[in-house]
């Protein structure tokens, strides 16, 4: 197995690299990249994101070849795709962080917000626990009830709500997981959400869609 978490100068890259390391086999290839040869080859991706949503994509289209490697990868040839915090939000439409910017569009739907709320401090930071919307075999019943950690001022409303797999309550029920076919995202940050976090990428990188 080869996993290739895309490097575009945006997220927490050495500790989502090491977290993937730590649930993979000894002789799977780990690698932070942005070759799009590599991207091709790989049988796993994921996508980090800490920044701003604009910012983010920019980072993506700047780095020549990596988003049409990484369209022919997860949309062609169906190889799994995580998306984590940022890389989870890219999946929509349309962001409206600090304008309106274009994202992959592979998931329907919009970045915005999240709304302000009495006794509720944006950034939505720290802990805070998991609702299960659907069964997934990444994001399976086991999560349910589960603390994860999250950073983030904005959230993604998917226009199918069959893609939301999993919620999170901060003033109103926010998209903590979505999902459709090969491509996951999970607005938490599993490499930081401890044993928790680990068993959900050792799930990814067992998943055959």
């Amino acid at each position: 197995m080869s996993c290739a978490i895309i490097d575009y100068e945006s997220g927490n890259l050495h500790s989502v690299h090491k977290a993937v390391l730590a649930v993979s086999h000894p002789q799977d290839r780990v690698v932070v990249t942005s070759d799009p040869e590599e991207i091709l080859a790989a049988r796993r991706i994921v996508l980090p994101g800490v920044g701003a949503f604009g910012a983010c994509m920019q980072g993506l289209l700047d780095r020549p070849g990596v988003l049409g490697a990484l369209t022919q990868a997860v949309r062609k040839n169906k190889v799994p795709f995580l998306g984590i915090c940022v890389g989870m939000q890219l999946l929509a439409r349309v962001g409206y962080e600090h304008g309106l910017h274009h994202g992959l569009g592979w998931i329907d739907g919009e970045v915005a917000a999240i709304p302000k709320a009495e006794g509720l401090k944006i950034p939505h930071m720290g802990w805070n626990t998991l609702t299960a919307a659907r069964d997934h075999p990444v994001l399976d019943a086991s999560f349910a009830g589960a603390f994860v950690y999250f950073v983030h001022s904005y959230h993604i409303t998917p226009t199918d709500p069959d893609t939301v797999l999993a919620t999170v309550d901060y003033g109103m029920p926010l998209a903590a997981a979505v999902g459709q076919g090969n491509i996951l995202g999970v607005q938490f940050h599993p490499e930081k959400s401890g044993p928790v976090g680990l068993r959900l990428l050792q799930n990814f990188i067992q998943w055959e869609p």
